[in-house]
């Protein structure tokens, strides 16, 4: 399709009506998780209320043990002088012991049934949590879409009208757009229900752990799987910070890069990235903090990913005339005379360069890592 052959009207009306789309269905999942809140808040209450309930049974249960053991003594002394006792006497050791033995009995099923339950809520607050974690993480990539559409794709088809060379990586990030919403579905698909299995599967050992080593060993294996909750709370927390960083608007580039590479680090705990700012930490415009963070962000990912790299170093320079950036990793490197039809990550590093009207080069030989440099002038 020629560029001139493009209605660009069209276009808009289409980026128009997908907003409206996807403002709706972030609506639709707010209050989806504000309900899993309230229903949250709900069973926690009921929890701490069976746990304080047990503890009580417990402490009761403890006594009529020690009464039945008392109980159990005076019938052994009692049979082994049956004659010294009376008939009445008699009567009432043997009922005492009974009525213990019933009353304990009915603590320990009384036990039983608040067990289950706490253990029934316990596994439906889980499931609770991860609803509202994964509505959260939902609604921050809903949030990266509509930045994509109402500024990103809106510059993309600005440029579609005014170069032909732009045509081409168009419709790179057309098919990149479409990756990533690939990526985002499987995600969404996969992981509410990976996270639900096991939590089923979770939950049935402990069960079985219940029933055959008992109460210890349960509260055992349930610390455990909240341990692997949280692990997985960490990896979507992860994610939403990946997409996009709170701390960019609120603190800025140097600030936001430096926690960024330090939880990026923390992540892949076999790489090294070290990050050095030796000019200002002035703000910047929007523009331009976005634009360079999703450059380094875009570069130290394909040193991780793609070359496999164990050791990454950005070196930062704000003057004010320039911003000068340097990213250098050890991995396996590549050359540099090949281009690779699916490598898009170096075509939209090299647009939003261009869009800065800056330069970007790329420095890599095969087995000696990868540099690349970025200068962007400041226009006040």
């Amino acid at each position: 399709m020629k560029i001139k052959q493009i209605n660009m009207k069209s276009i808009d009306e289409i980026r128009e009506e997908m907003i409206k789309t996807v403002t709706c269905s972030k609506s639709d999942i707010f209050r989806i998780g504000e309900q899993c809140r309230l229903d949250y808040e709900n069973m926690t209450t009921e929890l701490s209320n069976i746990k304080e309930l047990m503890v009580k049974l417990i402490e009761e249960g403890d006594k009529l043990e020690e009464q039945v053991q008392k109980a159990r003594v005076m019938l052994s002394e009692v049979s082994m002088n049956f004659k010294q006792y009376k008939e009445e006497e008699i009567r009432e050791a043997y009922e005492k012991a009974h009525q213990l033995q019933m009353d304990l009995s009915i603590n320990w099923q009384y036990k039983k049934q608040l067990l289950d339950k706490r253990e029934d809520l316990e596994r439906r607050l889980i499931g609770l949590n991860d609803t509202i974690d994964r509505a959260d993480q939902l609604i921050s990539q809903i949030s990266v879409v509509m930045n994509y559409l109402t500024s990103d794709l809106k510059q993309v088809g600005e440029v579609l009208e005014n170069a032909k060379a732009k045509q081409d990586f168009g419709l790179k990030i057309i098919e990149a757009q479409e990756e990533e919403r690939k990526r985002l579905s499987r995600e969404i698909h996969d992981g509410p229900a990976q996270m639900l299995a096991n939590v089923i599967m979770r939950s049935d050992l402990i069960e079985r752990v219940y029933r055959d080593k008992g109460p210890d060993e349960a509260f055992s294996e349930i610390h455990h799987y909240k341990i692997m909750v949280r692990s997985a709370l960490y990896e979507v927390r992860r994610i939403i910070y990946d997409l996009r960083p709170m701390a960019l608007d609120d603190l800025g580039l140097v600030p936001t890069l430096r926690k960024y590479l330090q939880t990026i680090e923390e992540y892949h705990n076999k790489s090294k990235i070290s990050f050095v700012n030796i000019g200002l930490e002035n703000r910047l415009p929007t523009k331009y903090e976005v634009g360079l963070f999703r450059i380094i962000q875009e570069s130290v990912q394909n040193a991780l990913k793609h070359a496999n790299a164990c050791e990454i170093k950005v070196k930062l320079e704000i003057t004010n005339a320039a911003i000068t950036v340097l990213i250098k990793d050890n991995g396996i490197g590549f050359d540099t005379t090949q281009q690779k039809p699916e490598s898009f990550g170096m075509i939209g590093m090299r647009e939003r360069v261009d869009l800065l009207d800056g330069e970007i080069t790329f420095d890599s030989k095969i087995g000696k890592g990868t540099e690349v440099l970025i200068s962007v002038p400041l226009i006040n």
